[in-house]
């Protein structure tokens, strides 16, 4: 079944989801554009280089862009780094610790600042995005009227650009299609559910038991049902304890993952012909999340960091997060306006009836439960 309807705009349209959306190396570089001389670094918006050619002429200038933690085979980001790379081969970019976590990009660009090394963007969790906004400087692309206000920080200094909603992965040949949550208890799914990753350190795991907590007649307020849940499926046998890579789910060891959407439909499009591959999100309520850009306000480079913001909003950037299986922020402005790709837009999973998001105040406090209560749940 089909969907034309975003995530950003049931985001924007539910009722229930709370978003809480309240600079060195060449910090003080100077961008010559056809403006005339720009400090690049306290740009906040194209207009301060004259257009976008000039900050194009800028970025090329600096020849460089650093970026982190952008695991090229997640949500497309490889198509989007090669895109970027052949519309602008006079700079350079450097990808460093592709499978880092948010966490360690913003310690990266602590540990690095003032030297030409570090990073110049960062794409971040909500969580990690709002513990650290000393650490970005503001900027709004010019598709800013584009992206839902629920997605923005109202300066730019983070901004949702890609989203998905947690979902099971599974294999047809190797088990029943799951419909409900309830459904992975069952015998036929013994030792054949994974989990991506450790909920207490990485935040697809993480949001796999917010979205069991909301399906097990929890909420975001209380991850608690989550965690019985995932006990539940450990004490079944049901739970396989191996973090699921497409190299696991090709060799048939992980048959059921939990994991965002984007990228279980990620593994499908990975392993086709290889092993069938299908993705369902649970009716009822969903757990949904986005990721944020962010510019380091310590960036070596400005003027390509922000040449590479404007890239990311950009419509070929938007449907190639498309083409990953990801819910681009843009996507009903650019549907409205005939850029979207439809067959890809149109071949998203069906949203759930309701979303939440977690707040920040609701992830700190599931983190804290989690730190207390999973290890004991599924010993």
């Amino acid at each position: 079944m089909l969907t034309t309807r975003t995530l950003a705009a049931t985001i924007a349209a539910t009722a229930i989801v709370a978003l809480t959306l309240t600079g060195c190396a060449s910090g003080t570089a100077d961008a010559t554009g056809t403006a005339g001389s720009v400090d690049a670094a306290t740009a906040t918006s194209v207009s301060a280089f004259g257009d976008l050619a000039a900050l194009e002429a800028a970025a090329n200038a600096e020849g460089a862009l650093n970026v982190i933690a952008l695991p090229r085979d997640w949500a497309n980001y490889g198509a989007v780094l090669d895109l970027f790379a052949e519309k602008y081969p006079d700079i350079t970019i450097t990808e460093s610790a592709p499978d880092g976590s948010s966490a360690e990009e913003i310690q990266a660009a602590q540990n690095l600042a003032g030297q030409d090394t570090a990073p110049d963007v960062f794409d971040l969790g909500l969580a990690v995005a709002l513990a650290n906004t000393d650490q970005f400087a503001p900027y709004q692309v010019a598709t800013w009227s584009d992206i839902p206000d629920a997605l923005k920080e109202e300066s730019g200094l983070y901004v949702g650009d890609y989203g998905g909603y947690m979902a099971v992965g599974y294999d047809p040949d190797s088990v029943p299609a799951p419909t409900t949550l309830s459904d992975l208890l069952g015998a036929d799914y013994k030792g054949k559910v994974a989990i991506n990753g450790d909920p207490t350190q990485a935040g697809a795991a993480f949001a796999a038991v917010g979205m069991a907590a909301v399906q097990n007649k929890g909420s975001v307020d209380d991850f608690q049902a989550g965690i019985d849940f995932f006990g539940d499926l450990n004490a079944a046998g049901n739970l396989v304890k191996i973090d699921p890579t497409p190299a696991t789910i090709a060799s048939g060891e992980t048959p059921v993952v939990f994991d965002w959407d984007y990228l279980n439909v990620g593994y499908g499009t990975q392993l086709a012909g290889e092993r069938n591959w299908e993705v369902v999100v649970f009716p009822g309520t969903g757990y949904a999340g986005y990721y944020n850009q962010a510019i380091n306000k310590d960036a070596p480079h400005p003027a390509a960091a922000r040449l590479w913001q404007e890239f990311l909003y950009s419509d070929d950037a938007q449907n190639l997060w498309l083409a990953g299986g990801a819910r681009p922020a843009r996507a009903d402005a650019m549907a409205d306006a005939g850029t979207i790709d439809t067959k890809l837009f149109d071949a998203l999973p069906t949203v759930p009836d309701t979303t939440v998001v977690p707040t920040a105040a609701q992830s700190e406090a599931a983190a804290t439960l989690l730190g207390e209560k999973w290890a004991a749940a599924v010993q």
